[in-house]
This record gives C-alpha cells, sequence and structure tokens, in this order.
C-alpha cells in the first residue's frame, strides 16, 4: 500500500522555524518536530532501505535516530557567520559502506518549502579526492560522457555548486568536458514538488531519481576505487 510521510504539518513547521530560528522557539515546539519531521524522514528513511538495496548493495539507508542517514537539525556555527541555531529544512544522506574509509560519492534528499530535491554525487570533496575525479574524467571520457549526457541525466538534472572561473592547472584547456573539470562539486540533482513530498508519490519519485543519477555515482566511484 502507498504510504505518505511528510505533510502540510511538516512545511508549516519548517517555515514557522525559518521565521523563529531561535532555541526558545524551537524547545517549545519540539514535540512539533519529532512528530511531523523527523518520526516521518525515519520512517521514509526505513522503507528507502530495500529498493535502495536493489540500486546498490554497497549504500546504507540508515534510520537511527542519531548516526544515521538523517542530519542533525542543529547547524555548526562554528565557522559561520549566521549563527542561527537550527537548519530550516530536512535533509538524509544514503552513505557508502565505506564512507569513513574513504570519501564517496552519496544519495541525496532534501526537505524544504518550495525547495525540495533529491540527487547524489559528492558536494565540497578535498582537493586530492577532486583530483582523482577529474583525472579519472580525463582518462575514461566515453564513460563519462554515458554517465551524464544521456538523455534521462539531460532531461532530469543539473549539477550543482560553483566551477572554476580557469581550467584547473594542469588540464587540456581543450579538453571535450573542460567545463566539468572545472567543477569543484560532482553533485547533480532534480527538484521535487511540495505537493508530490507530502503524498504517497514521493517513495517511488525518489527511488527513480536515484535510479537516475546511479550511473554517475557508479563512476565516481570506479574513479575512487570503490565498489558500486
Amino acid at each position: 500500500m502507498a504510504k505518505t510521510y511528510f505533510s502540510t504539518a511538516t512545511f508549516r513547521f519548517l517555515r514557522a522555524l525559518s521565521r523563529n530560528n531561535n532555541r526558545t522557539w524551537f524547545h517549545a515546539h519540539a514535540a512539533d518536530y519529532e512528530r511531523h519531521v523527523r518520526e516521518p524522514f525515519l520512517a521514509f528513511i526505513a522503507d528507502l532501505q530495500s529498493p535502495l538495496a536493489r540500486i546498490s548493495s554497497h549504500y546504507r539507508a540508515d534510520p537511527r535516530k542519531t548516526g544515521g542517514s538523517l542530519f542533525r537539525i542543529h547547524r555548526d556555527t562554528r565557522f559561520a557567520n549566521d549563527k542561527t541555531p537550527y537548519k530550516p529544512w530536512a535533509g538524509a544522506r544514503f552513505f557508502h559502506e565505506r564512507r569513513r574509509e574513504v570519501e564517496a560519492p552519496s544519495f541525496y534528499l532534501h526537505i524544504q518549502p518550495g525547495d525540495c530535491f533529491a540527487g547524489g554525487g559528492i558536494w565540497h570533496p578535498e582537493p586530492q579526492t577532486l583530483k582523482r575525479m577529474r583525472d579519472f574524467i580525463v582518462d575514461n571520457p566515453a564513460a563519462w560522457a554515458r554517465a551524464t549526457r544521456s538523455k534521462p541525466f539531460r532531461e532530469h538534472f543539473q549539477f550543482w555548486g560553483e566551477s572554476l572561473k580557469r581550467p584547473p592547472r594542469g588540464y587540456d584547456l581543450q579538453h571535450e568536458f573542460i567545463d566539468d573539470l572545472k567543477r569543484r562539486n560532482f553533485a547533480a540533482g532534480e527538484q521535487i514538488s511540495d505537493a508530490v513530498a507530502c503524498s504517497s508519490k514521493l517513495l517511488p519519485a525518489v527511488v527513480a531519481i536515484f535510479k537516475r543519477i546511479a550511473p554517475m555515482n557508479d563512476y565516481l566511484c570506479a574513479a575512487l576505487d570503490l565498489e558500486f
């Protein structure tokens, strides 16, 4: 039976948190966060375990309250100019089993009023990881084209994040994928409407997105000597 996870109450809470991003307000509404955001997201993560395993047996949907796929609602403000204590969104990362050994691509789901999306890849990789992926594209351009220039990819995804203004040092300026070699992130995603996020269509929609982004994650895993 099709299942609904999030609701208009989820988005109402997140909008209210955005307007009242302080500890006093959050503590007064902590039960709403649990009921409308964390509990439904954990239920979604648990239900994603089986379909994610069919995409790749090396990825995990971990529904633990802490230490699993769900990101904490608390922001790390130690080095940020923005000192608001909470994220006005909820997100989950579905990670590679070897993530603690190697910086690895992930699958991701983001729930935020007017800006829900899902996708995959690596966001803000370390310099050595970024170089390995760039070098792999140089050495394996045909496979990169199959992973990111297919019709399903072009019709559904856009890459996220900033790029260098000039090509990175040591790479051919005339390389066919020079625009990709300039990327500082190898992550892409697809928007999901709030209506779908609040409906029984969400789980199959996210599974379909993860299937479409899987060839890129597979390629990035190969670049980093990881199984997919």
